[in-house]
């Protein structure tokens, strides 16, 4: 409609002038007409508190000759990657012939792989002994030492708090409390 009269028009022109041109029922003259909006199809601007339609071919034309472009420089870049990707296997293809060495070599390869599966397996297997992860349990259990130790400190610490503070007797505080009698420092 808009193409074909080359000119401006509100809604209600447009919702009088589609029915009949164009046979479009007048209930869905609105909705078509923002659906070509959503699509860059038909501009529209706000003048006062009017709203304006409009449509020009050359408008359309160089909307498709940019999207042409768009697409010829897509498809340049695609075929350049193509040829790059296509050189670059016949590259890789260069010493990769099939020949008896070359399935010597695989087979040998495929062998040390597989004893070197094993020998990381056995590794495994004496890990314990290694001397760094020794050293690290040991830093580990040294650790965890002063951490016991600093909480039978603090429970000692409450413990004579309490028998301070309440009167408590120090087997009515252990016992209440779940400390064992035999509580001491690790060495």
């Amino acid at each position: 409609l808009c193409f074909a009269q080359k000119d401006v028009f509100q809604l209600k022109d447009i919702e009088k002038i589609a029915p009949k041109e164009k046979g479009i029922t007048s209930m869905s003259v609105k909705e078509i007409l923002q659906s070509l909006v959503d699509d860059g199809m038909v501009d529209t601007d706000r003048i006062g508190t009017s709203n304006y339609f409009w449509a020009f071919p050359s408008k359309a034309l160089h909307s498709r000759k940019r999207k042409l472009e768009e697409l010829e420089s897509q498809f340049a870049e695609s075929s350049q990657k193509k040829e790059t990707l296509q050189k670059s296997i016949e590259k890789s293809k260069i010493g990769r012939e099939n020949t008896a060495e070359r399935a010597a070599l695989i087979e040998e390869l495929s062998a040390l792989r597989q004893k070197k599966e094993q020998l990381k397996t056995e590794i495994e297997k004496y890990r314990e002994c290694d001397p760094d992860v020794v050293e690290e349990m040991r830093q580990t259990n040294k650790i965890a030492k002063e951490a016991a130790n600093r909480w039978t400190d603090n429970i000692f610490s409450i413990k004579s708090w309490a028998k301070r503070k309440f009167g408590f007797e120090e087997s009515r505080i252990d016992k209440s409390f779940g400390i064992p009698e035999d509580l001491d420092y690790i060495d």
